[in-house]
């Protein structure tokens, strides 16, 4: 195993901040009598780890809470889902450091208002169509 897992370009996370569990799998490779313990749950400690400074530890329990569990069993391997545990890590940790534009509000044109009112009246009118016609003349 690696022994540092790079988040990105500026967060690597020693190994050693990881807990690892192992245990029999209830999918595949778990089932049967001689079983190995193939099932892999990792936990990393956002609030404990020593790698982070504040802003990144703030957005990270912000989005994450004070620690992060992922659990994989999808392979018959226990290297296999520790490899795609530490992907899963990875992933949820890369998608909580974006950091969204915020959004500058706009008005509607002149020309989407025209297009909403027109669209309205034509729906208006095909609703209309459908009742019968009133023969009160």
């Amino acid at each position: 195993m690696d022994e540092v897992v790079r988040i990105g370009p500026s967060l690597s996370i020693p190994a050693t901040e990881f807990d690892w569990r192992f245990s029999a799998s209830s999918g595949p490779g778990g089932q049967h009598a001689n079983t190995s313990n193939t099932r892999v749950e990792l936990r990393w400690s956002i609030v404990d780890s020593p790698t982070l400074n504040d802003r990144v530890r703030s957005r990270l329990i912000d989005k994450l809470g004070p620690d992060v569990r992922v659990v994989c069993q999808a392979h018959r391997s226990q290297t296999r889902n520790r490899a795609e545990a530490i992907e899963r890590l990875t992933e949820r940790v890369r998608d909580a450091l974006v950091v969204e534009r915020a959004r500058r509000p706009t008005r509607a044109t002149r020309g989407s208002q025209l297009r909403r009112l027109e669209s309205k009246s034509k729906r208006s009118e095909t609703k209309a169509n459908r009742q019968r016609p009133d023969h009160s003349d």
